[in-house]
Order: structure tokens, then sequence, then C-alpha cells
């Protein structure tokens, strides 16, 4: 795969964002009050055909790629351009109509016949912390796209669209340019008359690796939402067992239902308590200088600390679940009650 990008190559764009997917369009039409009646441009998790695009320029074709002697033309930072959705070759466009989910941003589709539309087809490419005429790179760059016109920036919402949408990602333009969920960078890059570059000139240190990562994992985490007639919790029920969880045994008429022993449920509130209280009692004694044995002082603080530590394993796995958005169940509750 080439490192610089030049016009005429086929390429996929995946949005920068954490977790984000691939700029996508397919054959099927915006629906009727929805905007223009145009083709639908969104946003798909999985490679597919319908991803590629080829980069143009804004008022002219490519060269040839097969030609010898055509002249390789790099995309350079501030470019305008046009991206011509491979399979049906319609251009991106964007005009002053609401998007389908996001009111307040501008309708995407694609438009065209055979890779000829109109202005609004127009994009200055921008390379986020380039240089004026720096060429764009695959993988590494992070660009965005500014229509030409409508004075937006090219996004991904982060919202999905209806089922006449196929609940794929909703593609936009957002009047606010810093928009993070903006960038995008280019993941494929085909073009025979480049040389491939090495994977090792393409590939994030490992630094970069292990944040985004973890990032990834996050950001899924906290997306997780209930399905429809799902039963779910709050962590303040699960101390006292108030909420279990339904589980489905393959089949619509056999259902399980998962619940804590209450006697192992209660009576861990009842031993937290209790060490609560002898901590407390055992720090006031040592505040008022009451004198023990040394063998009994000895013997309380080593159950001090062992019970701390208990107390402490406790907390921490149940305490951060409060500050979760996500959905939850009564099973997470068993790593602090073990």
């Amino acid at each position: 795969m080439p490192k610089d990008v030049a016009y005429g190559a086929l390429v996929t764009l995946k949005n920068h964002r954490t977790g984000g997917a691939y700029l996508h369009s397919h054959f099927h039409l915006y629906p009727e009050g929805v905007g223009s009646k145009q083709q639908q441009v969104t946003t798909y998790a999985h490679k597919d055909e319908n991803n590629f695009f080829v980069m143009k320029k804004w008022n002219e074709e490519p060269p040839n790629n097969t030609d010898i002697e055509a002249v390789i033309d790099l995309v350079k930072n501030g470019d305008l351009v046009r991206l011509e959705h491979f399979q049906s070759r319609r251009n991106i466009h964007s005009h002053n109509q609401p998007a389908p989910v996001s009111k307040r941003h501008f309708q995407v589709t694609g438009y065209g016949e055979n890779g000829t539309g109109d202005a609004n087809d127009v994009w200055r490419l921008e390379i986020v912390g380039g240089k004026e005429g720096e060429v764009l790179n695959t993988v590494t760059s992070k660009l965005k796209f500014h229509h030409y016109f409508v004075k937006c920036v090219l996004t991904c919402s982060t919202k999905n669209l209806p089922k006449w949408g196929f609940e794929q990602g909703e593609v936009s333009c957002n009047p606010t340019t810093r928009d993070p969920n903006s960038m995008w960078n280019v993941e494929d890059n085909h073009f025979s008359k480049l040389p491939n570059s090495s994977v090792h000139d393409l590939a994030p240190s490992f630094f970069s690796r292990f944040i985004e990562s973890h990032k990834v994992m996050l950001q899924g985490n906290s997306g997780l939402k209930p399905k429809e007639g799902e039963m779910t919790s709050r962590p303040w029920e699960w101390p006292i067992n108030l909420r279990g969880q339904w589980f489905s045994a393959g089949d619509d008429k056999t259902r399980i239902y998962l619940l804590g022993n209450p006697v192992i449920w209660w009576a861990n509130i009842v031993f937290l308590i209790i060490f609560l209280f002898i901590y407390s009692y055992s720090s006031f004694k040592c505040q008022r200088g009451v004198s023990e044995s040394p063998e009994i002082t000895q013997e309380r603080e080593n159950t001090m600390v062992s019970a701390s530590w208990l107390f402490l394993g406790w907390g921490l796995h149940y305490i951060p679940f409060w500050t979760m958005g996500r959905v939850l169940y009564v099973h997470h509750y068993y790593p602090a009650l073990l």
C-alpha cells in the first residue's frame, strides 16, 4: 500500500474517533420526508466494497492509472477535492437540508451520475496540524473535509440511523468545524503507479496502540445499552439482593432467574457493618490513649489490617460501578461479594 495518496487512488476513509467506522454509501435512497431523496451516506464498522471512494480534483478527472506516461499528482493539504463513491459513481455531497437525526447538522448524500455532480460536491481537504502543501499520507495523516459552500465539516455524529438506514452510523455536515468527530484517516490506498511502503512506516508506536486499545475498550463498554424488556439493576440494589437477572434457556417458554442467596448476601452486609463499627471503635480507643496489654494490641492490629485489606478489595470492586452510565447487572457485584 503506497504511503502517499494520489489523485485517482481508490481509498477508504475511517473516522479517527476511537472505534470509528468507515465512510460508506450504498444504492438505497433517503426516504420521503428526510431531506433530499438522494443516495444514503453512512458509516459502517466492517470492511465492505461500498466503503471505497475515488479521490478526485474538484474540477477535473484524474489520469488513467494504467497510463505509464501520466503525471502522478499527489493530494496535498488545502486542495479542493471530490470523493466519488466507487460502486455507484456518485459524489459525496452536502446542502442546506437538515441531517436525518442530528437536525442542527446538514444532510450528506451521494449525488450525481457517473461522477458528474454539481458545486456542492466540492470539499476542501485539511490535514490536521499539517503545513500548507503537505502531502496526504495513508493511515498517519488526520484529515478533515470542509464543505466549500455550506461551510461545514464532514463528520460522524455517533448516532445511528433508523431501520431505513440499516441502523448504520449517521454521517452529517457540522457547522461547528471544531467537531472532534470530524477527523478521518485514509485506511486503504490502492494506486498501482506508486510503490508500496513498509508496514513499519505506517504502524503506530506501541504506546499509541496501547492507549487506543484501552480507549476502544472503555468506549465500547460505556456504550452498552439494555435490550428491550431486559432486567437491569443499579449498584445500590446489589448488596441488599433486591433484584436479580433473567436468563434465557434457549426457548420462549423457559427462563432462568439469577438471584443471590439471601443468607450470604445479607450476612455480607452485617459483616461490613460490624467491621466499620469495630474499626471506628478501635480508632477511638487509640485516639483516647486507652492502655491495653501488648498481646491484645498486636492481635487487634493484625486483625484490623487483614480486615481492612478485604474491605478495600470490596470497595475497589464495587464503588466504581456508581460512576458508570452503561447497562449494569447483578453479576457485576460478584467480584466484590467474593
